[in-house]
């Protein structure tokens, strides 16, 4: 026998599919303040996830594009005391510098998570010979230092 109330979705996972259904189909013009609405739920883990996935949509998007800056700026204003959400940004700009070979330093990625480590080292984003190389030495995993001496190594061949 079946509960009716057991078989209902919770409340929150359909704010969350909504959440995700509004952010991929915004308008640039409406994703900050569509952001701002999301981010007053009171479920703010909840919020942060749906957030979290238009910034590195958006991020991935934009990376080298020059309308990143004033994304990520405006952006920047709205989840400001969101933890979690300002690091990833702040990661993601790290990477669009690395991309675009801009200066950085080691601490900036030996100190970075796991989750840009990983990015850095298996993705073509930013694929900086220094980066790659520092990593493979000194990245915080075994999966992040295999991988960038991976991509090192299909560098060498392919030149």
């Amino acid at each position: 026998m079946t509960n009716p109330h057991l078989d209902e979705e919770p409340a929150g996972h359909r704010r969350f599919a909504r959440y995700l259904q509004a952010l991929e189909a915004v308008a640039e013009a409406d994703e900050i303040a569509l952001v701002a609405a999301v981010l007053r739920d009171q479920d703010t883990t909840m919020a942060d996830s749906a957030v979290g996935r238009l910034l590195d949509r958006r991020a991935a998007d934009l990376l080298t594009n020059v309308k990143f800056t004033v994304w990520a700026q405006n952006l920047t204003e709205v989840i400001a005391d969101r933890d979690f959400l300002s690091l990833r940004l702040r990661e993601w700009i790290l990477l669009r510098t690395i991309a675009l070979g801009e200066p950085w330093t080691a601490e900036e990625l030996t100190g970075a998570t796991d989750w840009f480590q990983r990015m850095a080292a298996t993705t073509q984003i930013a694929p900086s010979p220094k980066a790659l190389g520092l990593l493979a030495e000194s990245g915080r995993t075994r999966r992040v230092r295999n991988a960038a001496s991976q991509q090192l190594r299909n560098r060498d061949q392919s030149n």
